[in-house]
């Protein structure tokens, strides 16, 4: 049996290496074939004018860039990571990125005024304001409860020194030498003093309390308790005011800002903190949509009826690369509540249905499916369906296909009636008719306990498959594709792999498994994404005029994903360490976002 297990690893892994190996041969194809048949490149008076050959003021453009990608991609996921960790250092962080956001908005207003308008209506400037926006209301709503947290906690020590200036100060020996006299002269109005009453005061002695299961509370402090009761609600840490040292001790926008979280009402709080959570989980992908509309617009991309290739290769690519990065975080732990992290799904008190990350990939797979096939002809509207056409129809098909298989394998309830047979004839035997080392046959194998679903990963080696060999107008586009077809199709081996070892040795404990073969599927989906949107056909015709072969996109890619995985690791082991930073300060009751 070892052996078998060893053999059938051998074959995966050669496999998977067989997938990769054409992307890293790729070279010497490419110079052979690029020699043979590429298309020459335009002149330079016949190539549209864009801001990539424009000299003036390249130095506003340039940190703009800089300031752009610094706040985006090294400071925001930060600001995320300790958001999503309730850390006190949160509002810090998102305060410093919307500095550097603003900077660089500034530097591109000035450069936009500066230069002529060489993409007229572009969506990155529409893009950038939203999310201009986006953010600072995100650090606004943060600010907000911070000072709420504070002001509140205020009123609380406010409300009960007022109440010991009010009152004749009376020492603690006092009232409980008073009480030591007159053990009976109070009670609440619903206790008539025989002790008869379900939850007589009488009954339960020399203290006040509201409740059967509460402890007793001496009179003295039932109202201290009151006081406290209702500033619960936000921060009553004396560490609540970190957030706020950005703000002057006295002056104008303190005072305006701690009048605005003062009336807010608790119902609108809510709204606000559902939008705070929903910009937390979303921002970083609607960043990254800024920056490639950025690309695009420097380049001055997808015009006119190039709008449709663009946007297919773009948001596919875009889709990819993004799971690259969601595989990479599984990898590394996150989402380990659901299961996903390649662990056994921690119990919960509600035990409520969650999805495994094979049926969320499924699903994805069969949305973009039905809603691909509506707009693959797009952009030959009108006119006649050719064969790429319909190539590009039955890939949606298969997307549609694959999705709805996966998800009806991940449905626990098709499972059991898939099991009816041999549920049936198990019953048809008493319990009590079986050897004990029989009994073990009647309960469910490990492997059930953890999801092994390959359809996902079929399908995008199936793709990677199909568009590797996809007819393309130049040499240069045929190799790009080649290239993130060979990339998607070694991923999915990768996974492939991951679910051989799962089922060889199911996961047992709570804790990530972190299965190797994961690194090198995100790095193959990652890689793929970016040469996917590298291969439209603008990107490609801007590559023949600036005479860069395909290879130049592949080995800076390479460069770049590899870097770009080192910063996730970093950022998601950022978040555990500001959650432990936080639970060892002592729970913290600033739990609105």
């Amino acid at each position: 049996m070892r052996a078998l297990a060893t053999s059938i690893l051998q074959a995966v892994a050669i496999a998977a290496i067989l997938g990769l190996l054409p992307g890293a041969l790729a070279h010497g194809d490419d110079d052979m074939e690029m020699g043979e048949g590429s298309d020459k490149p335009l002149a330079d008076d016949q190539y549209p004018p864009n801001y990539f050959g424009l000299a003036d003021h390249r130095g506003l453009i340039y940190a703009h860039i800089a300031l752009m990608v610094l706040a985006w991609v090294f400071i925001l996921p930060v600001g995320v990571m300790f958001s999503l960790a309730r850390s006190r250092l949160a509002l810090l962080v998102q305060c410093v990125f919307l500095a550097t956001h603003v900077g660089g908005l500034l530097l591109g207003t000035i450069y936009n005024a500066s230069t002529p308008d060489l993409y007229p209506n572009n969506a990155h400037h529409k893009i950038g304001w939203i999310t201009t926006w986006t953010v600072g209301a995100q650090v606004v709503i943060g600010l907000l409860a911070r000072v709420a947290g504070v002001l509140r906690r205020r009123s609380a020590n406010s409300s009960r020194a007022d109440e010991r200036q009010s009152f004749i100060p009376v020492s603690t020996e006092a009232i409980a030498e008073h009480e030591s006299h007159f053990p009976e002269n109070y009670r609440f109005s619903n206790d008539s003093g025989q002790g008869t009453e379900l939850g007589s005061e009488a009954i339960r002695g020399h203290s006040v309390s509201s409740g059967t299961d509460s402890p007793a509370i001496p009179l003295r402090d039932v109202a201290l308790r009151d006081a406290n009761k209702d500033f619960n609600v936000l921060d009553g840490d004396e560490d609540s005011e970190e957030g706020l040292t950005m703000l002057p001790r006295h002056g104008v926008v303190r005072s305006m800002v701690q009048k605005a979280a003062g009336m807010v009402s608790s119902r609108f709080w809510k709204f606000l903190i559902f939008a705070y959570n929903f910009i937390d989980r979303t921002i970083l992908v609607f960043g990254s949509i800024a920056l490639a509309t950025g690309w695009v617009t420097f380049g001055r991309f997808f015009e006119g009826e190039q709008i449709f290739t663009g946007l297919a290769h773009w948001i596919k690519g875009g889709v990819f690369f993004w799971l690259g990065i969601l595989t990479l975080a599984r990898w590394a732990g996150s989402f380990g509540d659901l299961g996903w992290a390649w662990n056994v799904r921690p119990k919960r008190k509600d035990d409520k249905w969650r999805p495994s990350a094979e049926f969320v990939e499924s699903a994805l797979i069969f949305f973009y499916g039905s809603t691909n096939i509506f707009l693959e002809h797009l952009g030959g509207w009108g006119g006649e369906w050719g064969p790429q056409d319909l190539e590009h129809i039955s890939i949606t098909v298969l997307f549609i296909g694959g999705g709805l298989c996966g998800m009806l394998i991940e449905s626990t309830r098709i499972r059991e009636v898939l099991n009816t047979s041999v549920t049936d004839a198990s019953q048809a035997v008493p319990a009590h008719a079986y050897r004990d080392e029989e009994r073990d046959e009647l309960r469910q194998p490990e492997t059930y306990l953890f999801s092994m679903n390959p359809i996902p990963a079929l399908v995008i080696i199936l793709l990677g498959i199909m568009m590797s060999s996809h007819t393309q107008d130049n040499m240069v586009s045929s190799m790009l594709h080649k290239q993130w077809g060979n990339l998607l199709t070694g991923g999915s081996l990768a996974r492939a792999f991951t679910y051989v070892l799962t089922y060889m040795k199911p996961p047992k404990s709570i804790y990530p498994s972190r299965p190797p073969t994961e690194l090198l599927a995100s790095f193959g989906l990652m890689a793929g994404g970016i040469i996917f949107m590298a291969s439209s056909g603008d990107t490609v015709d801007g590559m023949v005029h600036y005479h860069l072969d395909a290879m130049f996109i592949y080995t800076v890619t390479m460069g770049f994903i590899g870097l770009l995985m080192a910063w996730v690791i970093i950022v998601v082991a950022l978040k555990g360490w500001a959650t432990r930073r936080e639970g060892a300060r002592g729970p913290s009751t600033y739990t609105p976002l």
